[in-house]
């Protein structure tokens, strides 16, 4: 039961990156999904630059560069709670260890409740539950 919990876990976890990966590189050539509702806001940022990279970036491209590392954290999050699901009868973790993927999920669904909106925080709920179970019957 442990294992499935991790794995159903960081699946769900790896299917919301992964899906944060693919709006994001379609909003490159056809911005609809994770763009501003307001036109205006999306060229401001494609014509406004980034003080800290001194002008060589724009604020446009260093969101769709957020999006894609914010995905990418997602996935290798989920690897690693299914790569330890899919482990985990030929290792001694100690339970507490268990609470790793308990506390990030936490992060997460902090993060989703207070910055995102209801699919992502649903989603993450439903992953870090799995998290919990896992770790409670280990």
């Amino acid at each position: 039961m442990t294992s499935l919990g991790l794995i159903v876990g960081g699946s769900v976890f790896g299917m919301l990156g992964l899906l944060h990966a693919l709006y994001t590189l379609a909003d490159i050539s056809h911005p609809r999904r994770l763009v501003p509702d307001n036109a205006a806001v999306m060229q401001a940022m494609s014509a406004s630059g980034v003080r800290l990279a001194g002008g060589s970036t724009t604020m446009w491209r260093t969101w769709v560069g957020l999006n894609f590392s914010h995905s990418l954290g997602l996935v290798m999050f989920s690897f690693g709670c299914i790569a330890v699901g899919l482990s985990l009868g030929s290792l001694a973790l100690p339970k507490a260890a268990l609470l790793v993927p308990v506390a990030i999920g936490a992060i997460y669904f902090l993060l989703a409740v207070l910055y995102w909106f209801r699919v992502p925080a649903i989603g993450v709920a439903a992953g870090t539950l799995c998290f919990i179970i896992a770790w409670w019957v280990y």
